[in-house]
């Protein structure tokens, strides 16, 4: 293998090519001495000076011998890239750990090590190791930080070696990369009750669904061979022997969180932008209704849905943390949609769609909804009258842009039909809000009177 080319875990080391490439590695340095040597040169010939021609040689021949050199030097080094947590919320930190091994039986000479990062992330990152003998290994690390969200690829590390007169640098890649999933942030959020008035079901009974965690909870006595992670460790305090909760529990009830991403809905761009906000809401929904053990869905405008396709929700075991993974994820990336109304979307919460039995049913409906005009306002109300309770958060632009708003009158119109409607103003606190919510007095023409 030529020089300092490297083989990446799980990757494939880039070809270094021949001869020619690594002339193509000569420093201004190494490219001055070969200009002045042959300046020299021809400047020996004309004068006739046998010792200024000497000098010409020696200038034109000591690159060339370094490249040689450098070329046909034989090192074999591994790499491991390590990052800790592959997943952080927006503004958090990972740790980036890198791990080389010269595997060869000859020390190398000196290493550049440069790891290939986004902009966004911060510098790349430039090691400098001096000599690494046969079998050694030196391990570096840094850190890496985005306050906006996405998915950014780490790599592929590169390997810069130079000869000891600076006049040769050669650089080999590795073709193996890792990914740093910047989600959403998120914060905790208060246990309350969503309360409302169900339609579509005859005399349109209410409905309260808790967010306490408690209520659906049935445990029965420990009994051999069973999983351990059902223990429900607050009964078990209570009765004094070890519980775990019933397999023959009742279904689990549904959530749907609606995420309306229509370009047009919002004004605005960055951390502080009301996009931003609902998304780093819905995140935080998302996460609160999973941990209470509700059967969780994210629902975009598009019609798209998180996790499973046809409308599926997520279910338990471990399969809920493979489903907030994966919502978190979808979340990290969701950007603007070209869509102009949230049909697709009604279609999806009303069963429209490939899979009816999927719909939200009788469950909790909560949804962030950037500007309605009226023709999406009273596709919204209609949104409500299958689930038994519902929650809208309201991002006007014009309130977020300090213009006259109707936004008021809209949030009226989606009380009416049942919902519990609140207006979110520019850098409002989302776990106050979220209190509100549950707080809100009951009956279509109170709810989220508070917004």
């Amino acid at each position: 293998m030529a020089a300092g080319a490297p083989h990446g875990a799980g990757g494939q080391v880039r070809d270094p090519g021949g001869l020619r490439a690594s002339l193509a590695g000569l420093t201004t340095r190494g490219r001055s001495f070969l200009a002045a040597g042959a300046a020299a040169a021809v400047c020996a010939y004309v004068l006739g000076q046998g010792q200024l021609l000497r000098v010409g040689l020696l200038l034109v021949v000591l690159p060339l011998i370094c490249v040689i050199a450098l070329h046909r030097t034989r090192h074999r080094v591994t790499a491991v890239r390590r990052l800790t947590p592959p997943r952080v919320p927006a503004g958090g930190e990972a740790r980036v750990q890198l791990r080389l091994e010269n595997v060869s039986r000859v020390p190398t000479g000196l290493l550049m090590l440069q790891d290939r990062v986004p902009y966004v992330l911060g510098p790349r990152p430039r090691f400098v190791l001096d000599r690494v003998e046969s079998g050694g290994r030196r391990e570096v690390s840094y850190r890496v930080r985005s306050d906006l969200r996405g998915r950014y690829p780490l790599g592929p590390l590169q390997l810069r070696l130079t000869d000891p007169f600076g006049l040769v640098e050669l650089t080999r890649s590795f073709t193996a990369y890792d990914t740093l999933t910047v989600v959403p942030r998120t914060q905790p959020l208060p246990a309350v009750r969503m309360t409302g008035e169900a339609g579509g079901y005859g005399d349109g009974s209410r409905r309260s669904l808790a967010l306490s965690g408690e209520d659906d909870v049935i445990p029965r006595t420990y009994r051999r061979g069973d999983d351990l992670r059902r223990v429900h460790w607050r009964s078990t305090a209570r009765y004094g022997e070890l519980m775990v909760r019933r397999e023959e529990q009742p279904q689990r009830t549904r959530a749907t969180v609606l995420l309306d991403t229509r370009g047009l809905a919002y004004e605005g761009a960055g951390p502080d932008s009301a996009f931003e906000w609902a998304v780093s809401a819905a995140a935080s929904t998302l996460l609160h209704v999973l941990e209470q053990g509700f059967s969780v869905r994210l629902l975009t405008d598009t019609g798209d849905s998180v996790p499973g396709e046809g409308g599926g929700f997520s279910s338990g075991g471990t399969e809920t943390a493979e489903a907030a993974g994966l919502m978190m994820d979808t979340l990290a990336v969701v950007g603007h949609s070209d869509g102009s109304g949230l049909g697709r979307a009604y279609d999806a919460v009303r069963g429209g769609g490939t899979n009816p039995a999927a719909s939200a049913g009788d469950g909790l409906l909560i949804a962030f909804f950037g500007d309605l005009d009226d023709e999406q306002t009273e596709l919204a109300a209609r949104m409500r009258q299958r689930s038994a309770a519902a929650v809208a958060f309201v991002l006007d632009s014009a309130t977020w842009t300090a213009t006259p708003s109707r936004a008021e009158e809209r949030l009226r119109r989606l009380r009416d039909a049942g919902w519990t409607a609140l207006a979110v103003p520019p850098g409002a606190a989302f776990a106050e809000l979220w209190r509100q919510a549950g707080n809100a007095p009951l009956g279509p023409e109170t709810l989220g009177g508070r917004g």
